[in-house]
């Protein structure tokens, strides 16, 4: 079968007639447990390379979204799982011992795993669109394509020839739409629908309007400390970089002063950038300048949203994201929900988001990002970015709510199991130790069943462990940590990281004991 050339005007409108279909599959499957269906599961990071290289082990972050291997628990339902390397037995074992009441042999036998064998940086679906053995493992994979769809970790035209190619519609965004999730155009559309921003400007194209920009925004704003500086495209906060103002930084002339010292006095929130490589991103991909947001007390928290294939906008879940690196602007964790005193005001902040974004033609999960300020007793939230597509606050959610089976109220923002108990949780994708490095995921689980940090169904709290494959090579682990209440949560979390140093710490001390023993010679047994 010949297909239409990736990116033309065949494609797209091909890519169009599939996504039709999701709205009558949609109605007709997804709320059926008996319905057969099948779920191709591709995790690829189609993000900026250059950026994905600074993430440690980011090639294992195709194991995120092994939470929708839960999906098993309906009896009829098929998952497709792509990734780039094979994912250890053990950890699909994992997964498959959290399904309550669905035997390990009856959910094994309807997934399916196709890996390409590549461990390059190479986008997942750049390199199962250039192999046609995984190509055709994915279609003769399929089942019925018409009881099929594609889920992904985020869309570009990449995952758009994929679903012309494999004949079936794709769970997300139309990548016509990815400039709204741009750091520009989430800040246009903030406006719109009428969610206050840091001061700042947007689509800027290189660093002269960048010191433009700077100069501008302390005229207007003359005791402004810092502002910050994004690229457009950049994730996880790796595309940030502070400016810090002098006083003379207000008066006429500023801007040239400003431009001298950009590539010296960028602060970066990646450690190894330069002003060259980010001079160079800021050209490719344009940027913003905003303000840097202070105040008595300065939190960063999140709301998830949901468009489903019916156009029906809903809130999902609040998050209060744990923020590292040199200005705390990188994502390092979260905890659900986010605190009770504006959660319920952030929720209908990014309600009003969702909704200009549904009538721009948006589809599946995103979430948008604020930083909340506390001035005279009073919090006030200011939107900064939107992201369009799975981030690190969807996998902790989804495990929450496929182990709990329960329900989220929006009325208090908080998940509450069937019997009505809230559910709090403290996520991580990045604990990171190098004396870790070493444990294979047999130690993991090992140390997991005799500390008991598993998760209980009975009391429905437990640890639940992804990333698992980073361990070994990488010493880094993630993990959702659930408790009755957050204090139950932290606890959890605080004991879960004490244990696995003292269990990384062991390792370690008897992997140098080893090296310190004289090598025993061998004999044969004739001798």
């Amino acid at each position: 079968m010949r297909h239409p050339e990736p990116g033309s005007d065949s494609e797209r409108q091909r890519f169009a007639e599939l996504q039709q279909r999701l709205e009558p599959l949609y109605r007709r499957v997804f709320a059926d447990r008996l319905a057969p269906r099948t779920v191709v599961v591709v995790p690829s990071l189609s993000l900026d390379a250059d950026t994905l290289a600074k993430v440690r082990g980011v090639a294992l972050y195709e194991e995120r979204l092994l939470c929708l291997l839960m999906l098993l628990r309906m009896p009829y339902t098929r998952v497709v799982y792509a990734t780039s390397v094979p994912v250890h037995p053990t950890i699909v074992d994992y997964y498959l011992h959290l399904l309550a009441g669905v035997p390990h042999s009856h959910a094994r036998q309807r997934l399916t795993l196709v890996t390409c064998g590549d461990a390059s940086p190479t986008p997942l679906t750049a390199k199962i669109l250039g192999s046609r053995s995984v190509m055709r493992r994915l279609q003769t994979s399929l089942g019925d394509p018409a009881l099929a769809h594609l889920v992904c970790f985020n869309v570009t035209p990449l995952e758009q020839t994929l679903s012309v190619r494999l004949g079936i519609p794709l769970y997300g965004c139309d990548p016509a739409l990815n400039d709204l999730g741009s750091k520009t155009g989430g800040r246009r559309l903030f406006k719109e629908a009428g969610v206050q921003v840091p001061d700042g400007f947007e689509a800027l194209r290189d660093g002269r309007d960048v010191a433009a920009a700077l100069a501008a925004l302390k005229q207007r704003r003359p005791s402004l400390d810092a502002a910050v500086v994004k690229l457009n495209d950049g994730f996880s906060g790796e595309g940030n970089a502070r400016f810090r103002f002098r006083p003379g930084d207000a008066a006429t002339g500023a801007e040239k002063r400003i431009a001298r010292r950009l590539p010296t006095r960028l602060e970066f929130e990646a450690a190894d950038q330069t002003w060259e490589g980010y001079a160079d991103k800021l050209g490719q991909m344009g940027g913003i300048v905003e303000a840097f947001v202070t105040g008595d007390e300065v939190r960063s928290p999140s709301v998830q949203c949901r468009v489903d294939p019916r156009r029906v906008v809903e809130v999902v879940s609040t998050h209060e994201q744990v923020l590292g690196g040199r200005s705390g602007q990188v994502f390092v964790g979260c905890e659900f929900p986010a605190d009770r005193r504006y959660r319920t005001r952030l929720q209908r902040a990014g309600e009003r988001v969702a909704d200009v974004l549904r009538d721009r033609g948006a589809l599946g999960r995103f979430g948008v990002d604020f930083v909340v300020v506390r001035e005279k007793g009073r919090w006030q939230p200011y939107a900064i970015e939107i992201n369009l597509r799975k981030g690190g606050t969807t996998h902790p959610f989804l495990m929450l709510d496929f182990l709990i089976d329960g329900v989220y109220d929006p009325e208090t923002a908080l998940y509450r199991t069937r019997a009505g108990e809230p559910r709090y949780y403290m996520a991580t994708d990045n604990l990171h130790e190098s004396r870790y490095a070493g444990l294979s995921p047999d130690d993991l689980v090992a140390i997991a069943v005799e500390q008991e940090l598993h998760f209980h169904g009975s009391s429905q709290e437990g640890v639940v462990f992804h990333l698992i494959g980073a361990l070994e090579p990488h010493g880094k682990l993630g993990m959702v940590c659930i408790g009755a209440d957050r204090k139950r949560a932290r606890r959890l979390y605080a004991r879960t990281v004490e244990i696995l140093d003292r269990a990384g710490s062991g390792r370690a001390r008897r992997g140098r004991a080893r090296q310190r023993q004289p090598a025993r010679r061998r004999t044969s047994p004739a001798a």
